[in-house]
């Protein structure tokens, strides 16, 4: 892929912006409640962390890694916990995050795990969102992008092992 040339589909500021507004909505639909922010490994640790600093609450944070992907470009649908939330869930208002929906068979499965765990109530919160791959009933609470049923990378989004550490969203041409 690298001998391809990078197609810059989100801009690194434009995903600043993006976020600054999606925390302002969290913060106002979270307000007095009991607020956990749930990030699903790998993928999600940048946005996450920008997420939550624009989040002008106190707020709780835990990580779970799930895999369906393996090294592939397409989920097998067959969702793995590798490894499972450490907090009791009971009595948080749980917001999962994560960097991408598109089946919407990982987040469906969290949202299913999470509140089997006894949370008040969940959510989700996505940097993407590809509506048109999605095979189970579900759409993001909160997302910063809807994007096209293409493979993209950066931004946390990785293709095998690398990528993640690229500052904006993109795929090859």
């Amino acid at each position: 892929m690298e001998n391809k040339s990078r197609n810059i589909l989100i801009t690194t500021e434009q995903i600043e912006e993006k976020i600054k507004e999606v925390g302002k909505i969290v913060t106002a639909e979270y307000k007095n409640k009991n607020l956990y922010v749930l990030s699903l490994l790998r993928g999600s640790f940048i946005f996450t962390a920008d997420l939550v600093r624009q989040i002008k609450l106190p707020v709780k944070i835990g990580f779970m890694t799930t895999s369906s992907y393996g090294n592939s470009e397409i989920s097998s649908g067959k969702i793995k916990i590798v490894n499972d939330i450490l907090d009791d869930m009971k009595g948080y208002d749980v917001l999962i995050v994560d960097d991408i929906t598109d089946t919407g068979i990982t987040m469906d499965f969290t949202i299913n795990h999470v509140k089997s765990l006894g949370a008040s109530s969940v959510k989700c919160c996505v940097l993407l969102d590809k509506p048109d791959r999605r095979k189970v009933s579900l759409n993001p609470d909160f997302y910063c992008f809807q994007i096209p049923d293409i493979f993209v990378a950066g931004y946390g989004l990785n293709y095998g092992d690398y990528y993640r550490n690229v500052p904006y969203i993109f795929n090859w041409e």
